[in-house]
């Protein structure tokens, strides 16, 4: 039973550095631009 929970923690240290490198190494950014959108105000 020990090596299970020993195995599950292995793999979920192994996820989080391989989610933390994609992070670093993958493109994540949005992408930028500027928007112009016309707003009709219904000032009375």
């Amino acid at each position: 039973m020990g090596r299970i929970i020993k195995a599950l923690l292995v793999l979920a240290l192994l996820a989080l550095v391989a989610l933390t490198g994609y992070a670093y190494v993958a493109d994540l950014s949005p992408a930028t631009g500027e928007v112009k959108v016309p707003v009709t105000l219904n000032a009375d």
